[in-house]
């Protein structure tokens, strides 16, 4: 921030986040912090590629004015991305109840006698902010997204279907394994049958 008499500017550099093709605004705030009407006049090195409303002014007692400085677009970068461009902002006092219509090219002129704050503002390219990279809702960062109801209800449905067949499997082994074992004390039981039959024969044979 500038310290002068007259008046405060802030910032001291115009910062523009340079975009080819594009039209770019940096804002300056003046502040009067005396208790005199004072005028204001803003010059640059390159008229045409700037725009500056407004460029002349009066700032009142104990109050602020801002100014807005327009970069036309431009068709190429510069080399280096460094800008050779200057503003130049007078400052002098003037009557009380001055106002923008007043302001003449004279009051700005030091060999007419007229006390004339200077400050020199530079011009410097910044790179543009970035899109902040898009998270996909309900993940968080370092995690896969979480599935959707409608991928849970599918994953339930087959998780389902399997416990189901593999229950429905373990029933038939044991189904089976359940016949086989009928079957073999059904066979040992007509088998024994069969040996006792045998031996009441022999036995009423013997007699």
């Amino acid at each position: 921030m500038s310290t002068a008499d007259l008046l405060s500017i802030e910032p001291l550099e115009l910062k523009f986040p340079f975009e080819l093709r594009k039209q770019i605004s940096c804002a300056l705030q003046l502040s009067n912090k005396t208790d005199n009407y004072v005028a204001f006049k803003v010059k640059t090195t390159n008229p045409k590629k700037y725009c500056v409303r407004p460029n002349t002014g009066v700032v009142l007692p104990r109050s602020t004015c801002d100014v807005i400085v327009t970069m036309q677009a431009q068709k190429e970068a510069p080399p280096d991305m460094q800008c050779r461009d200057k503003f130049l902002l007078q400052s002098v006092k003037v009557n009380d109840g001055a106002s923008a219509k007043d302001i003449t090219a004279e009051m700005f002129n030091k060999e007419a006698g007229y006390v004339v704050e200077e400050c020199k503002l530079r011009v410097v390219y910044v790179p543009p902010p970035q899109p902040p990279s898009p998270v996909r809702e309900g993940s968080e960062e370092g995690s896969p997204p979480r599935a959707s109801a409608s991928d849970n209800g599918h994953a339930n449905a087959a998780e389902f279907a399997a416990a189901a067949k593999q229950f429905s499997e373990g029933l038939e082994a044991q189904d089976k394994s359940f016949e086989v074992k009928l079957n073999s004390v059904f066979s040992v039981s007509l088998c024994a049958a069969a040996y006792a039959r045998f031996i009441l024969i022999c036995l009423v044979l013997c007699r």
